[in-house]
Protein backbone atom coordinates (compact mmCIF):
# COMPACT_ATOMS: atom_id res chain seq x y z
CA UNK A 1 0.00 0.00 0.00
CA UNK A 2 3.13 2.32 0.78
CA UNK A 3 4.34 1.89 -2.68
CA UNK A 4 1.37 2.14 -4.64
CA UNK A 5 1.17 5.56 -2.48
CA UNK A 6 4.26 6.83 -3.57
CA UNK A 7 3.61 5.80 -7.23
CA UNK A 8 0.14 7.81 -7.28
CA UNK A 9 1.71 10.66 -5.47
CA UNK A 10 4.40 10.74 -7.94
CA UNK A 11 2.08 10.36 -10.77
CA UNK A 12 0.05 13.78 -9.34
CA UNK A 13 3.34 15.81 -9.00
CA UNK A 14 4.01 15.09 -12.93
CA UNK A 15 0.98 15.48 -14.04
CA UNK A 16 1.09 19.18 -12.57
CA UNK A 17 4.67 19.95 -14.01
CA UNK A 18 2.86 19.03 -17.38
CA UNK A 19 -0.88 20.81 -17.00
CA UNK A 20 0.80 23.77 -15.56
CA UNK A 21 2.97 23.85 -18.90
CA UNK A 22 6.38 23.93 -16.76
CA UNK A 23 6.99 20.50 -18.88
CA UNK A 24 5.64 22.30 -21.87
CA UNK A 25 3.60 20.21 -25.19
CA UNK A 26 6.85 19.11 -27.60
CA UNK A 27 9.17 19.42 -24.81
CA UNK A 28 11.58 16.00 -23.50
CA UNK A 29 10.61 15.49 -19.49
CA UNK A 30 13.93 15.77 -17.14
CA UNK A 31 15.61 12.48 -17.44
CA UNK A 32 15.10 9.77 -14.73
CA UNK A 33 18.10 10.58 -12.66
CA UNK A 34 16.70 14.27 -12.94
CA UNK A 35 13.63 13.53 -11.76
CA UNK A 36 14.95 11.11 -8.97
CA UNK A 37 17.09 14.00 -7.60
CA UNK A 38 14.34 16.85 -7.89
CA UNK A 39 11.39 14.82 -6.59
CA UNK A 40 13.23 12.61 -3.96
CA UNK A 41 11.71 8.97 -4.76
CA UNK A 42 13.07 6.00 -6.36
CA UNK A 43 13.97 5.43 -9.42
CA UNK A 44 11.28 2.36 -9.62
CA UNK A 45 8.66 4.82 -8.92
CA UNK A 46 9.55 7.25 -11.28
CA UNK A 47 9.58 4.66 -13.97
CA UNK A 48 6.08 3.67 -12.99
CA UNK A 49 4.61 7.45 -12.47
CA UNK A 50 6.16 8.38 -15.84
CA UNK A 51 4.81 5.10 -17.52
CA UNK A 52 1.56 5.55 -16.22
CA UNK A 53 1.05 9.35 -18.01
CA UNK A 54 2.35 6.94 -20.94
CA UNK A 55 -0.98 5.16 -21.12
CA UNK A 56 -2.60 8.13 -20.13
CA UNK A 57 -1.64 10.03 -23.42
CA UNK A 58 0.04 12.47 -21.80
CA UNK A 59 3.66 11.54 -22.62
CA UNK A 60 5.18 9.19 -25.18
CA UNK A 61 8.67 7.38 -24.68
CA UNK A 62 11.04 7.59 -28.16
CA UNK A 63 14.00 4.96 -28.29
CA UNK A 64 17.03 6.87 -27.73
CA UNK A 65 15.89 10.22 -27.45
CA UNK A 66 13.89 10.39 -23.93
CA UNK A 67 10.42 11.21 -22.99
CA UNK A 68 8.23 13.95 -24.31
CA UNK A 69 5.42 15.60 -23.66
CA UNK A 70 2.82 15.20 -26.31
CA UNK A 71 -0.74 16.63 -24.78
CA UNK A 72 -1.26 19.12 -21.90
CA UNK A 73 -4.66 16.87 -20.97
CA UNK A 74 -5.10 13.25 -20.81
CA UNK A 75 -8.82 13.85 -22.31
CA UNK A 76 -7.12 14.63 -25.49
CA UNK A 77 -5.64 11.71 -25.49
CA UNK A 78 -8.34 9.63 -24.79
CA UNK A 79 -10.71 11.51 -27.14
CA UNK A 80 -7.93 11.27 -30.30
CA UNK A 81 -8.60 7.56 -29.96
CA UNK A 82 -12.00 7.36 -29.67
CA UNK A 83 -12.88 9.51 -32.37
CA UNK A 84 -10.20 7.98 -34.67
CA UNK A 85 -11.70 6.30 -37.75
CA UNK A 86 -14.55 9.02 -38.19
CA UNK A 87 -15.70 10.09 -41.39
CA UNK A 88 -15.02 13.98 -42.77
CA UNK A 89 -18.71 14.08 -42.18
CA UNK A 90 -18.96 12.68 -38.82
CA UNK A 91 -16.47 15.27 -37.48
CA UNK A 92 -18.59 18.20 -38.94
CA UNK A 93 -21.32 17.30 -37.28
CA UNK A 94 -20.04 17.13 -34.11
CA UNK A 95 -18.60 20.64 -34.81
CA UNK A 96 -21.89 21.83 -35.66
CA UNK A 97 -23.70 20.43 -32.51
CA UNK A 98 -21.12 21.56 -30.10
CA UNK A 99 -20.52 25.17 -31.95
CA UNK A 100 -24.30 26.03 -32.41
CA UNK A 101 -25.06 25.28 -28.38
CA UNK A 102 -22.10 27.23 -27.34
CA UNK A 103 -22.89 30.19 -29.27
CA UNK A 104 -26.83 29.64 -28.25
CA UNK A 105 -25.28 29.87 -24.47
CA UNK A 106 -22.27 32.74 -24.90
CA UNK A 107 -25.19 34.82 -26.06
CA UNK A 108 -27.12 34.50 -22.70
CA UNK A 109 -23.79 34.13 -20.92
CA UNK A 110 -21.43 36.75 -22.41
CA UNK A 111 -19.52 39.29 -20.59
CA UNK A 112 -18.38 42.79 -22.26
CA UNK A 113 -14.61 41.78 -22.03
CA UNK A 114 -15.99 38.49 -23.54
CA UNK A 115 -17.78 40.47 -26.85
CA UNK A 116 -14.67 42.43 -27.20
CA UNK A 117 -12.20 39.53 -27.24
CA UNK A 118 -14.52 37.24 -30.14
CA UNK A 119 -14.83 41.13 -32.32
CA UNK A 120 -10.62 41.32 -31.63
CA UNK A 121 -10.37 37.11 -32.38
CA UNK A 122 -12.76 37.41 -35.44
CA UNK A 123 -10.93 40.65 -37.42
CA UNK A 124 -7.93 38.11 -36.92
CA UNK A 125 -9.85 35.48 -38.64
CA UNK A 126 -10.44 37.59 -41.24
CA UNK A 127 -7.30 39.16 -41.78
CA UNK A 128 -4.94 35.83 -41.66
CA UNK A 129 -7.64 34.40 -44.26
CA UNK A 130 -5.87 35.86 -46.49
CA UNK A 131 -2.51 34.85 -46.25
CA UNK A 132 -3.65 31.78 -47.52
CA UNK A 133 -2.49 29.28 -45.27
CA UNK A 134 -4.21 26.56 -44.00
CA UNK A 135 -2.42 25.65 -40.82
CA UNK A 136 -2.75 30.02 -40.14
CA UNK A 137 -6.32 29.69 -41.32
CA UNK A 138 -7.41 26.93 -39.06
CA UNK A 139 -6.05 28.02 -35.64
CA UNK A 140 -7.60 31.28 -36.44
CA UNK A 141 -10.68 29.99 -36.70
CA UNK A 142 -10.77 27.22 -33.92
CA UNK A 143 -9.51 30.73 -31.72
CA UNK A 144 -12.33 32.41 -31.99
CA UNK A 145 -15.04 29.13 -31.60
CA UNK A 146 -12.63 28.09 -28.55
CA UNK A 147 -13.34 31.55 -27.42
CA UNK A 148 -17.01 31.79 -27.91
CA UNK A 149 -17.01 28.50 -25.92
CA UNK A 150 -14.93 30.03 -23.26
CA UNK A 151 -18.02 32.78 -23.37
CA UNK A 152 -20.59 30.28 -22.20
CA UNK A 153 -18.25 30.67 -18.72
CA UNK A 154 -18.87 26.42 -18.56
CA UNK A 155 -15.71 25.39 -17.47
CA UNK A 156 -16.86 21.30 -18.31
CA UNK A 157 -17.64 22.18 -22.07
CA UNK A 158 -14.54 24.50 -22.37
CA UNK A 159 -12.42 21.48 -21.30
CA UNK A 160 -14.43 18.98 -23.84
CA UNK A 161 -14.34 21.35 -26.87
CA UNK A 162 -10.41 22.22 -25.85
CA UNK A 163 -9.57 18.77 -25.49
CA UNK A 164 -10.97 18.52 -29.21
CA UNK A 165 -9.21 21.05 -31.23
CA UNK A 166 -6.28 19.07 -32.28
CA UNK A 167 -9.07 16.63 -33.67
CA UNK A 168 -10.88 19.75 -35.71
CA UNK A 169 -8.10 21.54 -36.97
CA UNK A 170 -7.01 18.32 -39.16
CA UNK A 171 -10.31 18.43 -41.09
CA UNK A 172 -10.55 21.92 -41.05
CA UNK A 173 -7.17 21.98 -42.94
CA UNK A 174 -9.37 20.01 -45.75
CA UNK A 175 -11.52 22.43 -45.85
CA UNK A 176 -12.34 24.56 -49.56
CA UNK A 177 -14.62 27.50 -48.92
CA UNK A 178 -16.43 28.34 -52.60
CA UNK A 179 -17.81 31.91 -51.33
CA UNK A 180 -15.53 32.87 -48.95
CA UNK A 181 -17.27 36.00 -48.40
CA UNK A 182 -20.21 34.87 -47.07
CA UNK A 183 -18.23 32.64 -44.40
CA UNK A 184 -16.94 36.09 -43.35
CA UNK A 185 -20.17 37.46 -42.94
CA UNK A 186 -22.06 34.76 -41.21
CA UNK A 187 -18.94 35.01 -38.61
CA UNK A 188 -19.56 38.82 -37.92
CA UNK A 189 -22.98 38.25 -38.05
CA UNK A 190 -22.64 35.48 -35.18
CA UNK A 191 -20.25 37.50 -32.99
CA UNK A 192 -22.68 40.04 -33.14
CA UNK A 193 -25.56 37.92 -32.42
CA UNK A 194 -23.88 37.29 -29.51
CA UNK A 195 -23.28 40.59 -28.07
CA UNK A 196 -26.43 41.24 -29.07
CA UNK A 197 -27.92 38.42 -26.50
CA UNK A 198 -29.85 36.96 -29.64
CA UNK A 199 -29.17 32.96 -29.02
CA UNK A 200 -31.52 31.83 -31.47
CA UNK A 201 -29.55 34.26 -34.13
CA UNK A 202 -26.27 32.97 -33.21
CA UNK A 203 -27.28 29.61 -33.40
CA UNK A 204 -29.05 30.38 -36.64
CA UNK A 205 -25.36 31.75 -37.67
CA UNK A 206 -23.42 28.56 -36.93
CA UNK A 207 -25.96 26.59 -39.45
CA UNK A 208 -25.37 29.21 -42.43
CA UNK A 209 -21.57 28.77 -41.54
CA UNK A 210 -21.59 24.98 -41.52
CA UNK A 211 -24.31 24.41 -44.38
CA UNK A 212 -21.66 24.31 -47.68
CA UNK A 213 -20.07 21.42 -45.91
CA UNK A 214 -22.86 19.65 -45.08
CA UNK A 215 -24.35 18.98 -48.54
Amino acid sequence: MRRAGLIDQAVERFRAEVVSGRWPVGERIPTEADLVSEFGVGRNTVREAIQSLVHGGLLRREQGRGTFVISSSELTGTLERQLAGGSRRHYLELRRALDSTAASLAASSRSDADVEQLRELRDRREAIWSTGDRDFRADADLALHRAIVAATHNPLYLQLYSSMLDVFAVHMRDEEREDEDAAHRHHHELVEAIADGDADRAASMVASIFGPFMR
